[in-house]
């Protein structure tokens, strides 16, 4: 393995973004951040997370959301991959049944990103008062 590719550098000598085989790319990493850094999204996945899944109805009712302005901000979180729809597979009187969760990386960029500089926040006020 050559230097370069030790230190995480490129060819170039720069410091690498991401590891060579990353999952993910640099943009993808970015449009999840945007993604959440729209506060409709942020309570979306907020609410995920702390509650658990949730039906379209049941996020609309406890965010206060309107429907379409709620599946607009849902189907921009499921296209970054912070949330998935998933469907329950047996049929009930109401019909089949669908609900939203977050994923794993949803809940990771919820918990390593802004609920960190939250936290770090708080912590400040703690120590040195208002």
């Amino acid at each position: 393995m050559a230097e370069t590719e030790r230190s995480g550098d490129d060819a170039d000598g720069r410091t690498a973004l991401l590891p060579e085989h990353s999952l993910l790319s640099i943009e993808e990493y970015l449009d999840m951040q945007r993604a959440i850094g729209n506060e409709t999204r942020f309570r979306v996945l907020d609410l995920l997370v702390e509650a658990g899944p949730r039906s379209a109805k049941e996020l609309g009712e406890a965010l206060d959301v309107p429907s379409n302005t709620l599946h607009y901000h849902l189907d921009a979180l499921v296209d970054v991959g912070l949330v998935e729809n998933r469907k329950r597979k047996e049929r009930t009187r109401e019909g089949l049944y669908s609900y939203y969760r977050a994923t794993s990386l949803g809940q990771g960029i919820l918990e390593q990103g802004v609920r960190a500089l939250m936290r770090e926040e708080w912590e400040l006020l703690d120590a040195y008062g208002e």
